[in-house]
């Protein structure tokens, strides 16, 4: 398969790692200086894989399906234009696989946590939070993983109607506190809290070897449909357990 990475940051180059250890080429390589024949080099590819900034994503998407290339992003921060982007892939008969969070692990993470939340909905005096941290070049906050893991809270949970920091938090936000620093790949948790005790799940990242494999093998899918939207629950398949 031949790739074109959109990205060479630290998510591109551990992809690129994944990538040829799994027997695929790189073909084009577009950081964020972008050569004025990028658009073009794009043609090169199968597929394209995304990981740059919340302000470049659409552009870059928009990009790939102009060229006819499929393209994967993991690229946060941008879903206010989902529908938008969508409508062009559909327009386009092009491909698309989006994800917050390529991870095998933080998907079955997102299960637990919607059977969590589900029977915390039974218990209201359990007070219920999200805190996340990643390193200190993240641009968003918080990050996509969290509002994930928020808007299945929010489904399942009825005294939360949105989620909200603490700094702008209203009557029926699910709070989300942030922290950037370092260089931590990646750490969410789920707090539940009453008076008298305390719940929580907590998944977190060691490394981006995880991120960067989820996203070589969406990329494969991907590859293989050419056209349609796509995301994590269409790759994995995580069986609920009975009666929940």
């Amino acid at each position: 398969m031949k790739i074109a990475l959109i990205g060479y940051g630290t998510m591109g180059k551990a992809i690129e790692k994944v990538s040829l250890e799994r027997g695929h080429k790189i073909v084009a390589v577009i950081d964020e200086k972008k050569s004025a024949s990028w658009k073009t080099e794009l043609k090169k590819a199968d597929v394209a894989i995304e990981f740059t900034a919340p302000e470049a994503a659409e552009e870059n998407i928009m990009a790939c399906f102009d060229a006819g290339i499929p393209v994967v992003t993991g690229t946060t921060g941008w879903y206010q234009r989902f529908e938008e982007v969508k409508d062009a892939c559909e327009s386009a008969k092009g491909g698309l696989f989006y994800a917050t969070n390529f991870s095998i692990g933080v998907n079955l993470f997102f299960q637990l946590n919607r059977i969590l939340a589900r029977i915390m909905a039974t218990h209201p005096q359990y007070d219920g939070r999200i805190h996340e941290e990643h390193h200190n070049r993240k641009k968003d906050a918080p990050s996509g993983t969290a509002i994930t893991l928020a808007e299945s809270i929010i489904a399942e949970h009825p005294a939360y109607i949105r989620w909200g920091t603490p700094e702008h938090k209203l009557e029926g936000d699910l709070e989300i506190s942030s922290l950037r620093e370092g260089d931590i790949p990646g750490t969410h948790v789920i707090f539940y809290r009453s008076e008298v005790d305390e719940i929580s799940i907590k998944h977190t990242a060691y490394s981006r070897q995880g991120f960067a494999e989820g996203a070589v093998v969406a990329a494969e899918f991907l590859a293989s449909k050419r056209k349609g939207v796509y995301n994590m629950s269409d790759l994995i398949n995580i069986t609920q357990p009975h009666g929940l």
